[in-house]
């Protein structure tokens, strides 16, 4: 448990000491925007970015700091099930109009965090803020875990079956010492059968 907790402290001291991110991980909001389809008539931005919402997706960026994220509105798929529709808990439409909240959970630089934020829907710009995902970072340390005592498994196996190979093939080198010494002496040994 100690290396987990280790790991964790790194992971999130890492994310703190990011220069970038300083600003963003903060529990106050700071302003976003919509960074999808520039090159289009705002209407026509306006029409996408509501039907990527709807789809569970969209492309922000924090304004301070000029960091860009694609989102992805659906909980952390923690059990491989398969992606339908964003729920309102990631997409919400109704809580007040003209407004989108939306909520995203990621991994961003190895630190499991949840995007959550808001965005006016004419002016395509909001407020929102990244918040570290306790819950999430738990079950990907035991991930991380599982997959290490499996590697360590999996190296302490093979190290058997070398020293057990390595125990076998003993008894036969103590029976004929240097085995390249009788090579050729023996006319049996080069004929064809």
């Amino acid at each position: 448990m100690r290396f987990t907790v280790k790991f964790i402290i790194f992971n999130v001291f890492f994310f703190f000491s990011e220069i970038n991110f300083i600003d963003v991980f903060d529990p106050s909001y700071f302003q976003i925007k919509y960074t999808g389809f520039r090159d289009r008539p705002h209407e026509e931005r306006q029409a996408r970015f509501h039907t990527a919402c709807r789809d569970g997706r969209s492309e922000i960026a924090f304004v301070a700091t000029g960091t860009n994220l694609s989102l992805q509105f659906f909980p952390a798929n923690l059990h491989g099930e398969q992606r339908q529709t964003p729920t309102r808990e990631y997409v919400d439409f109704d809580r007040e109009t003209g407004k989108v909240y939306l909520k995203a959970p990621m991994i961003l630089n190895g630190v499991c965090v949840i995007w959550k934020g808001w965005i006016d829907m004419l002016r395509l710009d909001g407020m929102g803020c990244l918040e570290f995902d306790e819950e999430r970072a738990q079950h990907e340390d035991a991930l991380a875990q599982a997959a290490f005592e499996d590697a360590r498994r999996r190296t302490r196996d093979f190290e058997d079956r070398d020293r057990s190979h390595r125990e076998d093939l003993e008894p036969r080198r103590q029976q004929d010492p240097s085995p390249g010494t009788n090579m050729g002496n023996n006319a049996d040994d080069h004929k064809m059968r």
